[in-house]
């Protein structure tokens, strides 16, 4: 865990750095800061668009009475790309674009649910005292929900 933290504090802003000196060397200040800038207001309107969209898909599944399921995931990963996008930097813009492309959005909510399911336990605790159920699996989470009346 410490590796990842490592790596994603220091190593990608370090890459991140020299990417924006490299083009900042082969074309120039002011385009790398026009890229910089652009990036940032095209990411911030693209990521509030596909937000938009998502919240309205989540109201229309609940109001069908439908669990929004990876929905609810592609709305973090929403989140995520927005965060990325208005951070300066090359690699996280070009992570934060391919996260606001729908199909690649649900793609890999698809496979994120997939490997979270593999690993998080879910228990469905009722208040009605009926019995819980649960899957077993050695390698997983605890998770509980309780539902009230």
């Amino acid at each position: 865990m410490a590796f990842q933290l490592f790596v994603l504090f220091t190593a990608i802003p370090f890459v991140e750095l020299f990417l924006l000196i490299w083009i900042g060397k082969h074309f120039g200040l002011l385009p790398t800061i026009s890229l910089v800038m652009l990036t940032g207001i095209a990411g911030a309107w693209l990521a509030r668009r596909e937000g938009l969209r998502t919240l309205q898909q989540i109201q229309q599944d609940m109001s069908v009475g439908k669990p929004p399921g990876d929905v609810w995931v592609q709305g973090a990963m929403i989140l995520v790309a927005g965060v990325l996008l208005i951070t300066p930097g090359v690699l996280t813009d070009a992570l934060g674009f391919c996260m606001l492309i729908p199909t690649f959005r649900q793609w890999s909510a698809r496979h994120m649910i997939r490997y979270l399911s593999k690993r998080v336990d879910i228990t469905h605790v009722d208040m009605r005292g009926d019995r819980p159920r649960r899957r077993v699996d050695a390698r997983v989470t605890r998770v509980e929900s309780i539902e009230e009346d």
